[in-house]
């Protein structure tokens, strides 16, 4: 697959926060978010993806506020988060202290009663009776004609508005891969044009999707995953959904992995419903492997509650924030090692071998002298086992225990436990 586009250089390192505003705080507001901002920053967050902040239909509305998916005007904001002037302020305030920040942009359809309905109905697709169709059975929202270069000049249009007049730093697309790819490259070539260093992610799992976008999602892993903690699957059998996409996936590809997100949290369950104890295990996986991470909203306290799509459903905040730390030590481990980073056709990541118990996978991710070595005991039993093949001096991360590996080192990890080794220089 030829290669149109490149990261920016900042990309390779990064990590991704997905901000629900509208359940973030009690107010639901961008003012009332910004307060957080320090909070995350500490805690190593680098990019805020926010949800649609667009006005929502009336028309068809699911729940009280309806779908941040269904959106009324691309160029609005919807005033139940504040306004676009309060909008640019935090997002000033946020490159401030150090965030680039994303915002979610739904190419796909509009909600019903988008004035182009009125203006433009050519810009829609139909059903033989003449009604507007609903992809996918979603009645709130109504397919666009991507038949029509209009569509494709209007939506470009909105995406350079939020780039040029709002200073935002890329786009999470929704749903990318139910809209021409050509549309993506006509899009990307047009507002890298305007700003250097935007960042695509395509909610996708389409390889040739990176021909427009710098990372995809990996669902495939994250319910194979699922599938595994309840038993399912077994190890080897997830594992070779990790390694299929190795092999359908460009190699300088970035992957975002995650545990949950909007979509996981409100439909399927919280992490601990999905992965009961072994939710931080899987944690520091999707930190540590080939990819990006992802944190959604509340990750860090941690928040058990499924948080309602359609209606005011605040977070229920501590202030403990008990993972704060935890993920702070993995996001500047990933920041310290260039071994982690994303799609560096230059790092090579090995499986390293535990003869001792098949629940055991160890990875090492090497480049030149600087490697990171994780650990994970996938299984509800504590065991004991043998490393093989990794030589030199390492600091455990998380206690700061230097450690000698000589070729063969024995452990022990608890049920679900985990450990990662830095190389000391």
């Amino acid at each position: 697959m030829k290669k149109k586009f490149h990261p920016a250089d900042w990309t390779y390192t990064t990590n991704i926060y997905e901000v629900n505003l509208r359940q973030y705080t009690q107010e639901g507001t961008f003012n009332a978010f910004a307060a957080h901002l320090p909070r995350l920053r500490d805690m190593g967050v680098e990019v805020l993806w926010f949800m649609p902040t667009y006005p929502i239909g009336i028309k068809d509305r699911h729940g009280v506020l309806g779908s941040y998916y269904a959106i009324r005007d691309y160029k609005g904001v919807n005033p139940e988060f504040g306004t676009i002037a309060d909008f640019k302020s935090l997002i000033a305030e946020a490159h401030t202290q150090g965030f680039k920040v994303i915002m979610d942009f739904v190419a796909n359809h509009s909600a019903n009663d988008h004035p182009w309905i009125e203006t433009h109905p050519e810009y829609y697709v139909y059903n033989p009776d003449g009604s507007i169709l609903h992809p996918h059975g979603w009645d709130d929202v109504a397919q666009l004609n991507f038949e029509e270069r209009g569509v494709w000049d209007a939506l470009t249009d909105a995406m350079r508005f939020w780039v040029t007049e709002v200073d935002i730093d890329g786009f999470r697309c929704d749903m990318a891969h139910l809209v021409p790819l050509e549309f993506w490259i006509q899009a990307r070539e047009k507002l890298d044009a305007e700003k250097a260093g935007l960042f695509w992610l395509a909610e996708c799992e389409e390889p040739e999707y990176h021909q427009a976008f710098d990372a995809t999602y990996t669902w495939k892993w994250m319910h194979g995953s699922e599938d595994f903690y309840h038993g399912k699957i077994n190890l080897i059998q997830l594992l070779e959904i990790l390694y299929s996409a190795d092999v359908q996936f460009p190699s300088s590809a970035f992957r975002m992995y995650f545990t949950s997100n909007h979509d996981e949290n409100s439909w399927n369950g919280t992490e601990y419903e999905k992965y009961g104890d072994a939710a931080r295990l899987f944690a520091v996986f999707t930190c540590l492997w080939n990819g990006l991470p992802l944190i959604y909203s509340g990750q860090e306290m941690p928040n058990f509650k499924r948080l309602k799509f359609f209606d005011r459903d605040p977070i229920e905040w501590t202030g403990k924030f008990e993972l704060h730390d935890f993920y702070k030590s993995l996001l500047a481990l990933r920041r310290r090692h260039s071994s982690l980073r994303a799609g560096d056709e230059e790092v090579r990541t090995t499986i390293v071998s535990s003869l001792q118990d098949s629940n055991v996978f160890s990875f090492l991710r090497k480049k030149e002298d600087d490697s990171v070595l994780a650990v994970l005991n996938c299984s509800g039993k504590g065991t004991h086992f043998r490393i093989n093949g990794v030589n030199g001096t390492y600091k455990n991360m998380f206690d700061g225990a230097v450690i000698e590996f000589a070729g063969e080192t024995d452990f022990f990890l608890p049920e679900w436990g985990y450990l990662v080794f830095e190389s000391t220089k």
